[in-house]
């Protein structure tokens, strides 16, 4: 007993070093490139959530439906999938590419791709100009996968989590700013004819003007990246190599080594295990990644196929199962919401994550999305019967509410995602298969949502076949959230 009790005692603070960097000192995050990384990321969101409000009422306009209400969820479906299936094509070779030439070569094509698309969806008369606006954003908007590799970069196990508790930010203000500017500049001309009424330029293009606001934002954080973001990778191959000697053989032959600010306290990080390049594609698909991957995924489809759902539901007239509400009501929601969402998650994720872990965060994110479900009938229920009364507005108080849950599972999953990566020379490669299975998923969930909710909304079909098809993606979510353990270290510690 005296022996066991005296192995015990050595044992034991070896046990506890790798908590100590964490409890005792934080490495401070380095402000002067994070809060580049956070200003350029606000374009994406910016560009999306414009588009939001006035999507619906911009299908109506081409006659692209001919006049059916129920038609209309359908293309917007189409318009979301089509983003989502070029970037999914395209993703997981981007942030590859980032791993050889660099993050911020690759951020600067994304920033240029979202400019020229918004302009072009502006000018777009014909469904199939809007398509291909956005197929031409999906295609060369790397940025998503690599933004997320560069915060590795540049952070260790010890202020990750608070980095990632300020990620939300750009998303947070381009929810608020993005629906407020679709929501009140689409068609300016006739809406504000004392202010745009002479301009033939807006009355030809009635939604050029909301689209070029987050066009010209792109154009100037591509000039403050340009400007000011530093490389966080030191990369032997230029773009220039890769086009003289190929692609295919400077993928492995031109390592990228680890920035001096490398991750510390972590397999993924350790400098005695990873090899002096980045790993083949088939040696990335561990069972750890692919277990994150998978999580991530169902967790995305839901909260995509529930946010394009969202504003088709408020539009959408009572009698068919939405509230009947116009473009800047839309608008004010969604912005108020993530005012909400934004807040929480940047004063109390990295609380809550030092408290009950990564893992029990992501998976009462995704239980959340059961209620957030069974709100939808309820809702729509009252307003059949009460009209917009106080009971309908609180019930949506409370789904969006709810969703502040759903949204902590992002900062979660990137915790896992950077402890699954097999070593850092990879990192960026790790984040793209996700990433790129991820795009699949939002390529189904706002074609398969809408188009369910338009067919649930058509007379004599079951109003509610579209409740049970969240449903379904709901419980798959929750069903995958418990792969995971309860905190990314248990994986680094096994690396």
């Amino acid at each position: 007993m005296t022996a066991h009790a005296r192995q015990d005692d050595e044992e034991r603070p070896l046990l506890q070093q790798p908590e100590q960097p964490v409890t005792r000192t934080r490495t401070p995050l380095p402000w002067d490139q994070f809060w580049i990384i956070l200003f350029l990321q606000l374009s994406e969101p910016f560009a999306i959530q414009t588009l939001a409000p006035f999507t619906p009422q911009l299908i109506r306009d081409i006659g692209v439906t001919h006049g059916d209400e129920s038609r209309v969820g359908h293309y917007v479906g189409i318009l979301h999938s089509s983003y989502h299936a070029a970037h999914a094509l395209t993703i997981f070779h981007w942030s590859q590419l980032s791993d050889i030439i660099g993050r911020k070569p690759v951020i600067l094509t994304a920033l240029f791709a979202i400019s020229v698309s918004m302009f072009s969806f502006g000018l777009s008369k014909a469904f199939l100009g809007l398509v291909v606006s956005r197929v031409i954003c999906g295609a060369l908007n790397g940025s998503s996968g690599v933004v997320k590799s560069m915060v590795m970069d540049i952070t260790d196990a010890t202020n990750m989590p608070k980095a990632y508790g300020y990620m939300p930010l750009p998303w947070t203000i381009g929810t608020i700013v993005g629906p407020l500017v679709g929501g009140f500049l689409f068609r300016p001309a006739d809406r504000f004819p004392d202010i745009f009424g002479r301009s033939e330029l807006l009355k030809t293009y009635p939604y050029l003007l909301p689209c070029s606001v987050p066009a010209t934002f792109a154009i100037l954080a591509w000039l403050v990246t340009y400007l000011c973001l530093k490389e966080s990778i030191s990369t032997r191959a230029s773009l220039w190599e890769l086009v003289k000697e190929g692609f295919s053989r400077q993928l492995y032959a031109k390592p990228a080594t680890p920035s001096t600010n490398a991750l510390v306290g972590s397999g993924a990080a350790n400098s005695e295990d990873f090899p002096s390049k980045p790993l083949p594609l088939r040696a990335l698909l561990t069972p750890k990644v692919l277990t994150v991957t998978a999580s991530y995924t169902t967790m995305t489809l839901f909260h995509i196929a529930f946010g394009s759902i969202l504003p088709v539901f408020y539009a959408t007239p009572i009698e068919l199962g939405g509230l009947s509400l116009d473009p800047p009501r839309i608008g004010t929601i969604l912005a108020t919401s993530a005012v909400a969402h934004g807040t929480f998650q940047i004063l109390f994720y990295a609380r809550l994550h030092d408290r009950f872990g990564a893992g029990p965060i992501h998976i009462a994110g995704v239980c959340s999305g059961i209620p957030i479900v069974l709100l939808f009938p309820v809702i729509n229920a009252l307003a059949r019967a009460h009209g917009l009364s106080l009971a309908v507005w609180l019930c949506v108080g409370v789904q969006l509410a709810l969703m502040t849950s759903l949204m902590m599972c992002y900062p979660s999953l990137a915790l896992f995602i950077r402890a699954a990566a097999p070593n850092r020379a990879s990192l960026g490669a790790t984040n793209g298969i996700v990433q790129m299975i991820v795009a699949g998923a939002r390529i189904i969930g706002p074609a398969s949502a809408a188009s369910v909710f338009s067919y649930s909304a058509r007379e004599g079909h079951d109003a509610w076949f579209i409740y049970y098809f969240l449903m379904a993606i709901a419980f798959l979510a929750v069903g995958t959230s418990l792969l995971l353990p309860r905190d990314p270290s248990v994986w680094e510690d096994r690396q």
